[in-house]
């Protein structure tokens, strides 16, 4: 039951986690047709509190795949490795790129932007593009593994095939 658990856990953070960054890249292509001062408003309104959503969906989404890679069995194993290294991949990102933009952006003046404003929106954008891609590829390979660890067997009772979990738990 606890495999279960964890495994639902997993799916949900990563589900939401890939689903707001789908958001948040919609959002950031719609404003490349605005000006700097506009784009600078809405990213300090993103700043707010977007960055608390994405720790309190990806760090669980990543210590439930730990828990789901250390406990998996058979062929679903490679997938949930496969979305663990997604999901590190996702972290590294934006540790490395979006996180110190956004430190930086957080100071941006909206009625003076920096001259390079689109440089750094460009940059941003395109490590949000690749950790979005990540995560969505993180997202199925976790539905990949949970739909390859059940197998159709036959009720005793009623002879019907319905699902189990393969791993026995």
């Amino acid at each position: 039951m606890a495999h279960g658990v964890v495994r639902g856990l997993s799916l949900v953070f990563s589900g939401v986690f890939a689903g707001f960054l789908v958001c948040v890249a919609v959002l950031e292509n719609s404003l490349r047709g605005f000006g700097a001062s506009i784009y600078t408003q809405v990213r300090l309104v993103e700043l707010d509190s977007l960055d608390r959503l994405a720790s309190v969906t990806l760090i669980p989404a990543i210590v439930t795949t730990v828990v789901l890679a250390i406990w998996a069995r058979g062929n679903g194993r490679r997938l949930v490795l496969v979305a663990l290294v997604l999901l590190v991949v996702v972290f590294a990102t934006t540790l490395a790129i979006n996180l110190p933009i956004n430190s930086d952006q957080s100071s941006w003046s909206v009625q003076n932007p920096p001259a390079d404003w689109a440089a750094v929106r460009d940059r941003w954008q395109l490590a949000h593009l690749i950790r979005t891609a990540a995560a969505l590829l993180a997202f199925g390979a976790l539905i990949g593994s949970t739909l390859s660890t059940r197998q159709p067997f036959r009720d005793p009772e009623n002879g019907r095939r319905v699902l189990k979990e393969a791993s026995g738990r």
